[in-house]
């Protein structure tokens, strides 16, 4: 269970779509607006959990060639996102947007967020520690999940609401948004070798 719990921490801690926006909603437009973008990611999130523990998101992904498609497109998702950090210049660029995102952007976000599965199926595929309950061995799962998104999806808002009362120098800016690219680029490393480079 402890090894659960720390695998759930560092995947989620680690930078990708839902983490990425929800600084940049409180970057870009405080508290309130971020917390109803957080709920509707952890709504969004669930359902993806929800969709992975009933094997729907399995038989989906046993269609060889959707498969394939998905993946791919995934990865060029990841791609693009980190590109448009490494080149956003010397503004801290987690997201533009005129107006603030709420609950059903973050909720649209998941479904179509290729690390929630990638994590979802993760966690609740592996990690074995009640092999004679399994029903019990999910429900606890789910809640030590939920137990750490919240607080730190909590505070990579907390973090775009410091960035945005910091007047950071363009250089520290730009370094942000390498290190971001660098880390979106990881994953996209990691979502290719899982598809065994091809």
């Amino acid at each position: 269970m402890i090894e659960f719990a720390l695998a759930v921490f560092f995947l989620i801690i680690t930078p990708g779509p839902g983490v990425l926006s929800t600084a940049g909603v409180g970057s870009a437009f405080g508290y309130r607006p971020g917390l109803a973008y957080v709920g509707g990611l952890f709504v969004g999130n669930n359902l993806v959990a929800l969709l992975v523990i009933s094997g729907l998101a399995a038989s989906a992904l046993a269609v060889p060639w959707l498969r394939v498609v998905l993946a791919w497109g995934s990865v060029a998702y990841l791609v693009y996102l980190a590109a448009r950090i490494a080149f956003a210049g010397s503004k801290v660029a987690f997201m533009e947007a005129d107006r603030a995102p709420g609950f059903w952007n973050g909720l649209a976000l998941q479904p179509i967020n290729p690390k929630a599965y990638a994590v979802n199926m993760t966690f609740f595929s592996g990690f074995a520690f009640m092999p004679d309950s399994l029903w019990t061995e999910t429900a606890i799962k789910v809640l030590i999940f939920n137990a750490i998104w919240v607080p730190l999806h909590l505070a990579w808002l907390w973090a775009g609401v410091t960035l945005r009362r910091l007047e950071l120098p363009a250089r520290t800016q730009r370094a942000i948004n390498i290190a971001m690219a660098l880390s979106m680029l990881m994953v996209v490393a990691l979502a290719i070798y899982a598809q065994g480079g091809g």
